[in-house]
C-alpha cells in the first residue's frame, strides 16, 4: 500500500501527540514533517516521552517552516487564530488539510467573530471547508481539500441530538446540555486552574454565560436538520486525564420511541454505538477508542435524558481527524483506528 507523506503542525500538544501515535501505525500514511513552533529544533523524544521508534528522533520544525515537497496531507493541531495561516499555506502548496482548530468550523466569518471575538484572516476559505462530523458528512468530505474537524463538545452533543431533531420529535425551545471533560481538553499549555492541587478532587463549570461551542452546535444542528435551536450548554472540567460525557435533558413527543430512532440512525456505523435500553455509557467504556456510546433513559411522558460519551482526544479530536482524512483520501474510514476501549 502506498504511504501518503503526512505533516502534523502543532505536534507536541495532546492532540498532536495522539496524531503521531495514530499515524505512525497507519498502513497508508507516514510522518514526513512535524511542526511545533515553541519547541522547534528539539527532537520529538525530548518533548514527548511517550513516543518511541524512528519518529522519536525526528527534529521538530517551526510551525511556519515551508512544508517538504513530498507532503500531501497536513493535520493542523494549532490554537484557533494561529491555525488559519498554516492552513492557507498548506492549501496553496497543493496539500489536503484536516484542521483540528476552530478556525474553519463555521459557515461564515460573522458567526466565527461572534463565537471567538476576532476577525477571520481568510473568510473566503469558509466556502470550501467542510465540517467533518464524519457520520453526517461523508459525501462532502470526499470532495474537499479542507476538513474542519468538529470540536469535542459539539461531536459528543450533535451525534445523539441530530437524529432526534431530524425526526422532529424534540421541543427545540428546551435543550439542555450538561457536559464534562477531562483536563486534556484544555490543552497542554500551563494554566493555573489545571495545576494538580487546583484540579484534583474538584469539579468546576467554565465558559459561561455562553461557551463558544454553543454556536457550533446550533449552527450545524440547523444545517443538518433544518431545525433552529438554542442550546443551554454548560461544560465542566473533571480531575481525569481524558474522556467526555454529555448529558442532554430533552423534551418532546413519544420519548419511548427515541431509542429506536437513534439505533436506526447509527445501525452499522463502526464508531457509534447505541447501547441497549436500560444501559448508560461511561467515559471508561470509550477511553482509548474512536467510539461514541449513546444511552437513553425516559424520565416522563414527554421527557428523556440522553447520555453520550467519547474519548475527547480521539473521537473528539485526533481520532475523528484521522477518520476524516481516511474518507477524504478514499480509504477505509476505520483504517488506523480502533473501536475498542483501553479497559480497565
Amino acid at each position: 500500500m502506498k504511504q501518503i507523506a503526512t505533516a502534523i503542525l502543532g505536534a507536541t500538544g495532546y492532540t498532536g501527540a495522539e496524531l503521531i501515535r495514530l499515524i505512525d501505525a497507519h498502513p497508508a500514511m507516514r510522518i514526513a514533517h512535524l511542526g511545533a513552533h515553541s519547541q522547534a529544533g528539539k527532537l520529538v523524544a525530548e518533548v514527548l516521552p511517550g513516543i518511541s521508534g524512528a519518529v522519536s528522533q525526528m527534529q521538530l520544525a517551526a510551525a511556519d517552516t515551508p512544508l517538504p515537497a513530498e507532503v500531501e496531507l497536513v493535520f493542523t493541531a494549532l490554537p484557533h487564530g494561529a491555525a488559519a495561516e498554516s492552513v492557507k499555506s498548506a492549501l496553496d502548496a497543493g496539500c489536503r488539510v484536516v484542521d483540528l482548530s476552530a478556525d474553519f468550523r463555521h459557515q461564515d466569518a460573522v458567526t466565527y467573530r461572534a463565537a471567538y471575538g476576532v476577525e477571520h484572516p481568510y473568510p473566503e476559505l469558509f466556502e470550501q471547508a467542510v465540517f467533518g462530523l464524519s457520520e453526517w458528512a461523508r459525501d462532502v468530505i470526499t470532495g474537499t481539500k479542507l476538513v474542519a474537524n468538529p470540536g469535542c463538545y459539539p461531536t459528543c452533543t450533535l451525534l445523539p441530538l441530530l437524529p432526534l431533531l431530524r425526526a422532529g420529535v424534540l421541543d427545540t425551545s428546551h435543550i439542555i446540555v450538561d457536559a464534562k471533560s477531562g483536563t486534556s481538553g484544555a490543552g497542554r499549555s500551563a494554566k493555573t486552574e489545571l495545576l494538580y492541587c487546583d484540579a484534583n478532587e474538584g469539579v468546576r463549570a467554565y465558559g459561561l454565560p455562553r461557551h463558544r461551542h454553543a454556536w457550533e452546535m446550533e449552527e450545524w444542528a440547523a444545517a443538518y436538520t433544518g431545525q433552529n435551536i438554542h442550546v443551554n450548554f454548560v461544560p465542566h472540567i473533571l480531575p481525569m486525564t481524558r474522556g467526555m460525557l454529555a448529558t442532554l435533558h430533552l423534551r418532546g413527543s413519544a420519548p419511548q420511541d427515541w431509542h429506536a430512532l437513534l439505533a436506526e440512525a447509527y445501525a452499522g456505523e463502526p464508531f457509534v454505538r447505541v447501547l441497549p435500553q436500560g444501559s448508560l455509557p461511561s467515559t471508561k467504556g470509550v477511553s482509548g477508542s474512536n467510539r461514541c456510546d449513546i444511552g437513553i433513559a425516559v424520565t416522563g411522558p414527554e421527557s428523556a435524558v440522553v447520555i453520550s460519551c467519547i474519548d475527547n482526544l480521539l473521537k473528539g479530536a485526533s481520532g475523528q481527524a484521522l477518520q476524516n482524512a481516511n474518507i477524504m483520501l478514499g480509504l477505509d474510514e476505520t483504517l488506523g483506528l480502533s473501536a475498542q476501549a483501553v479497559w480497565p
